[in-house]
């Protein structure tokens, strides 16, 4: 009996080898040896393997609002982008347009003043203020005047604070210091309106140097690539990634960062929010063009705010919002990404996956 549970507790390293190997040819005769001709090792690898699998469509059948006439403006989400600098205006597009491609109402960004009249030139479906300012546009100002400044910022989005289902925080953002401020303090303000935030691209180098600006929130979403992913494991857990036990660490660091929801972005998206590990590997795609972080983003602040709508109706899900969010986020890009790779190949962009979003979701979860 030793031997045997020896032997199936190793059986997840079989997945690693190829069917035809002569090492898990050999594997096999001896669990079939032990364990009875009517076992089969390839099974249980697949059913080991999805135990934190979770059903991405399942999920975005669930809670995906169905499209009832008797609705009105804003309540299928009103999303809002903070970001957007003289260098970045294509990010903060991307998340703003995805949010509202996928079935949000009324989507927001609130950018810098130079970054405005281009992201506006993109669409007449979003809607931006120019409110945020970097630091060379007040370099002449006195320390009061700035701190003037810095007011006036906050106060402009503090108006439109409370109309918001969720925010993404960080696309296009950029790393200069006084926008950097801004944010942050736009970040408190969030969470004292117990609004959920999406945390990505430049927003994500605000919270790793600043881990407390999202710790133990648990409306926070952090979607971190895998250099992002690297700066924050070095940061919180003083250690280096550990791919062997991606899980337990991302677990881990979750659960150090007081309970936020963290998606780990990369072959397979992997998902906690320091209790539960989920991770989604369905579909995707093998192009690797910039922008699609940005799409997820968008789309994780959708699902999210639907995740909410369900928790406080009468059929509440017992799963957490933020988990449940990430979850379908991350299904419906990777299937969007597949569906855009069939079409496009190798030229597709990330402008071709946007298109793809509605499409994707039609075919898991009808409109009608």
């Amino acid at each position: 009996m030793l031997v045997k549970h020896s032997v199936i507790s190793n059986i997840g390293r079989l997945s690693s080898l190829s069917p035809s190997s002569s090492v898990l040819r050999r594997q096999q005769f001896l669990v079939r040896t032990l364990c009875g001709s009517r076992f089969n090792p390839l099974k249980l690898i697949r059913a080991m393997s999805s135990t934190s699998e979770a059903d991405a469509e399942s999920i975005l059948r669930t809670i995906t609002p169905s499209l009832d006439p008797k609705r009105h403006k804003g309540q299928a989400g009103k999303i809002a982008v903070i970001g957007g600098c003289r260098e970045y205006t294509g990010a903060p597009y991307f998340a703003a347009i995805s949010a509202l491609k996928i079935g949000a109402d009324l989507s927001h960004v609130f950018c810098t003043k130079d970054a405005a009249p281009v992201i506006k030139s993109y669409s007449p479906e979003l809607i931006v203020h120019p409110v945020l300012e970097e630091s060379y546009s007040i370099s002449e100002f006195s320390e009061e005047d700035k701190r003037k400044v810095q007011d006036k910022v906050i106060g402009e989005v503090d108006k439109w604070m409370e109309r918001f289902d969720c925010l993404v925080i960080g696309p296009g953002l950029g790393r200069d210091p006084f926008l950097l401020e801004c944010v942050s303090k736009i970040m408190l303000l969030a969470k004292k309106s117990n609004v959920p935030f999406v945390v990505d691209g430049d927003g994500l180098f605000l919270v790793t140097n600043s881990v407390d600006l999202v710790k133990s929130y648990p409306l926070a979403v952090l979607t971190p690539n895998v250099n992002e992913y690297k700066r924050l494991v070095q940061k919180v857990l003083n250690c280096e990634v550990d791919e062997q036990n991606a899980e337990d660490q991302l677990r881990s660091l979750a659960k150090q960062i007081g309970g936020v929801t963290i998606l780990r972005k990369g072959k397979s998206d992997l998902i906690s929010n320091g209790e539960t590990v989920k991770s989604v590997s369905i579909y995707g795609s093998p192009r690797r063009c910039g922008g699609q972080g940005d799409i997820l983003s968008g789309s994780v602040a959708v699902f999210l705010s639907w995740a909410q709508q369900l928790k406080s109706g009468p059929e509440s899900p017992s799963e957490n919002p933020a988990i449940l969010g990430c979850i379908a986020a991350s299904g419906l890009l990777r299937k969007a990404a597949a569906l855009a790779f069939a079409k496009h190949k190798r030229s597709t962009l990330t402008s071709d996956i946007i298109e793809c979003l509605g499409e994707s979701l039609e075919d898991i979860s009808p409109a009608s």
